[in-house]
C-alpha cells in the first residue's frame, strides 16, 4: 500500500461500514466482516467470515488470494487492528457467495460510492442498456449519451493502434494518455481529477463539452500520426502523443484567444461532495481555540 490512505466510514442500512480509501490506485478497500454483518443475521459476524475464508481456500478461490489486511480502527474500542479488507471487484465477488436479499441495494449503495462502472461479469449482455440507463438518469439527453458511447468506440481505435506499436502493459497506456492530457490541460489524469473533486468517478463523465472535444482531438491526431509513423515501444509513442497533444494545445488556445474564457473548469456532474475530514477537524480544533 502506500502512505496516502484515508480511513472512511460509510453507513449501509444502518450498518457502518469502514472502509479505507488508497488515493495512489483510486481505489476502496472495505472490512470484510463489516460487510457481512451488513449483510447477513450472523449475531457472530467474525465467525461466519472465518468459515467461510476457510471454504474459499479450500476451493482454491481467487477471491482469497485477493484478501489484504490493513489497519482499521476498531468499533468497539477505538484501537487499531489487521483487518481483512477486499477491493471493490473483491467485494462483489464476496456478495456473490452470500446469499441476502440485501445484495442487489449493497451493490447499488457501493455504485453510489464512486465506482460508477460495475463490475460486467453479473449481467455483460445488458452492459450497453445499463450504460445508457444510467446517464439518463443522470440527468445527461440522448445526444451527449450518444456522443460519449462513440468517444469511448474512439478510445478503442487508440487502444489498438497502441497494442500494434507493442504498447502492453497498463501502466504505458496510463503514461501515454497522461501525456496527451499534459498537453493540452498541463494535468495529468489524476491531477484533473483531483481539480474536479473526484475520486473513482470517469474524469470524462465530468467534463464540459469544449474538455471532451479537446481530449477527443488530442486522442484523434494521436491515434493518425501513428497510423502513418507506425511507432514501436513506448519511447516512439510518446513522441506521437506529444504531437497530438499539440494539436489539442492548439485548439484549446485558439478556443480560449477567441472565446476569452478558459477551456479548463473546476465543475462535475456529482450530486454529491467528498468531505476533507483532516480539514474538517482542523477548523474544529481552530473553532473551540477562539472559544
Amino acid at each position: 500500500m502506500n502512505s496516502k490512505l484515508k480511513t472512511i466510514s460509510n453507513l449501509f442500512d444502518g450498518k457502518e461500514i469502514r472502509s479505507i480509501w488508497d488515493s495512489e490506485k483510486e481505489e476502496y478497500y472495505f472490512s470484510v466482516v463489516d460487510v457481512i454483518d451488513a449483510l447477513t443475521d450472523s449475531k457472530i459476524p467474525k465467525r461466519y467470515w472465518s468459515d467461510l475464508k476457510r471454504k474459499l481456500e479450500s476451493e482454491g478461490s481467487q477471491l482469497y488470494e485477493n484478501i489484504v489486511q490493513l489497519k482499521m480502527k476498531s468499533l468497539k474500542d477505538g484501537k487499531f487492528y489487521s483487518t481483512d479488507v477486499l477491493e471493490t471487484k473483491g467485494i462483489f465477488r464476496l456478495i456473490e457467495s452470500i446469499p441476502s436479499p440485501k445484495a442487489e441495494p449493497f451493490k447499488m449503495w457501493l455504485a453510489n460510492l464512486g465506482d460508477e462502472r460495475i463490475d460486467e461479469m453479473f449481467d455483460p449482455e445488458f452492459a450497453v442498456n445499463r450504460a445508457v440507463e444510467y446517464y439518463r438518469k443522470k440527468g445527461y439527453n440522448d445526444e451527449w449519451i450518444k456522443a460519449r458511447l462513440n468517444g469511448i468506440v474512439d478510445r478503442f481505435k487508440l487502444t489498438d493502434v497502441w497494442k500494434e506499436g507493442e504498447i502492453t502493459k497498463p501502466l504505458e497506456y496510463a503514461l501515454l494518455t497522461n501525456e496527451i492530457y499534459k498537453g493540452w490541460s498541463n494535468m495529468t489524469a489524476s491531477e484533473y481529477k483531483k481539480l474536479k473533486g473526484l475520486r473513482k468517478e470517469s474524469l470524462r463523465d465530468n467534463m464540459t463539452d469544449i474538455e471532451v472535444a479537446l481530449t477527443n482531438i488530442g486522442e484523434i491526431a494521436t491515434r493518425d500520426i501513428a497510423r502513418e509513423e507506425h511507432p514501436k515501444g513506448l519511447k516512439e509513442n510518446l513522441n506521437v502523443a506529444k504531437c497530438g497533444e499539440g494539436v489539442a494545445k492548439g485548439a484549446k488556445d485558439l478556443y480560449e484567444k477567441e472565446t476569452k474564457r478558459s477551456a479548463i473548469s473546476k465543475g462535475n456532474s456529482l450530486n454529491y461532495k467528498y468531505i476533507d475530514e483532516t480539514k474538517k477537524i482542523e477548523e474544529k480544533v481552530s473553532d473551540k481555540n477562539e472559544l
